[in-house]
């Protein structure tokens, strides 16, 4: 038996490895393309196992994989991406916050006090120097920098 014949008739062990491959990819980029061309593989597994021509089975495994890609992937994608109205993770969850300015804070330099941590801060453009121990709410969230507005004044 020559290797050509052999890789045919085990057809099913080689389109097995072949979704192991694309599982194990998938389990590292997490982008869903290709788990989608894993299940077509098992269409391969499929049509190898009920002995039919490699030609089907490469022809099964192109059109699952697409079916895959193009009609559940959007769907899938959907539900993984769905969050409660208004939630708000990460930084998005400091925007509105109160912050204690720790030293000058003007539009070119200063740091605050935002939920427990110290960041870089920088007053809006609209705002004035806040002074160290005032209070300030963050606008806006832009690389490692708060850019911070005064902070209402509170009625006593």
């Amino acid at each position: 038996m020559t290797t050509a014949e052999w890789i045919v008739s085990n057809a099913w062990v080689i389109w097995l490895a072949l979704f192991l491959l694309l599982a194990i990819i998938e389990m590292i980029s997490l982008d869903l393309y290709f788990i989608m061309l894993g299940v077509g593989s098992l269409g391969g597994v499929a049509v190898a196992l009920l002995e039919g021509p490699v030609w089907l089975q490469v022809v099964i495994f192109c059109l699952l994989s697409l079916l895959m890609i193009f009609l559940v992937r959007p769907i899938a994608i959907k539900h993984l991406k769905k969050s409660p109205e208004g939630f708000r993770t990460n930084i998005e969850r400091l925007i509105g916050q109160d912050a204690l300015i720790l030293e000058p804070t003007s539009r070119l330099s200063g740091s605050a006090k935002i939920a427990g941590e110290i960041w870089t801060a920088r007053a809006e453009a609209n705002a004035a120097t806040m002074s160290p121990g005032s209070y300030a709410v963050v606008s806006r969230i832009q690389g490692a920098t708060a850019y911070l507005n005064p902070a209402p004044p509170t009625e006593s």
